[in-house]
């Protein structure tokens, strides 16, 4: 069976067909001792796998597992801890550079009990609620395929109330509401509620990231600039 999930601490520069652009670097940098966040990649066979099959190799999830507890060996905190979440983003990165053109998600690991954890590790509470209100409106746009006006008119809403232009005016409790808000948003356009188990977080953003692979904006990018679309791309997982 082949080996799905790198460390960063594994691979190098020139495994960009295997690790993508962004793993291979990744991978890189780390080991030349430069101050990188550890995390995992998953690679482009795993991407490849999942686009033919439509479904996730046999395996996949085992070896994310078996990284993601190491990642929180490591960060001495668990995906979502209540009182001192790990948080990480899944993010594309092609072989090629394809700038915004893959998705990304970012906050995983924020959830109704975290974001508290978050607001006291942090001592801001605003900074808190702005991450998680961008993970829920994040995470319906881009993986719930919620189209992304409906979070924009919420948004708008909001400060419209508060007599503002300006996201910074909105305080805590103004992006509290808009969290429950964009809550509703995902129950009424998705017919169900935003997860709060953060590894279905992760796992769901992982899809998302490999279907955009097919995204009309991916294809039409790769169409430009003469990228053959059999150069899959892995997500990253990573610490924020």
């Amino acid at each position: 069976m082949p080996k799905f999930v790198y460390s960063f601490a594994e691979g190098d520069k020139d495994q960009k067909d295997l690790l993508g652009g962004k793993g291979a670097n990744l991978a890189e940098m780390t080991n030349l001792g430069l101050p990188v966040p550890p995390g995992f990649t998953i690679t482009t066979e795993a991407c490849r796998a999942y686009l033919a099959d439509g479904h996730e190799p046999a395996g996949l999830g085992d070896e994310v597992t078996e990284h993601l507890v190491a990642l929180e060996k490591t960060m001495g905190k668990q995906l979502g801890q209540a009182d001192d979440p790990l948080l990480v983003s899944v993010r594309s990165g092609a072989k090629f550079s394809m700038p915004g053109m893959m998705e990304t998600v970012l906050n995983v690991g924020l959830n109704d009990a975290s974001v508290e954890g978050l607001a006291a590790q942090a001592g801001d509470e605003r900074f808190a609620w702005d991450s998680y209100r961008r993970l829920v409106q994040m995470f319906g746009a881009t993986v719930l395929d919620i189209p992304a006006e409906h979070f924009a008119n919420a948004l708008d809403a909001a400060k419209k109330a508060r007599d503002t232009t300006n996201d910074l005016d909105l305080g805590a409790d103004d992006l509290r509401e808009l969290v429950e808000t964009f809550k509703g948003v995902i129950r009424e356009h998705a017919g169900r509620d935003f997860p709060q188990d953060p590894r279905e977080q992760m796992d769901l953003a992982v899809r998302a990231v490999f279907d955009s692979w097919n995204s009309p904006r991916a294809n039409v990018y790769r169409r430009q600039e003469r990228i053959a679309a059999r150069s899959a791309y892995p997500p990253t997982s990573a610490p924020r």
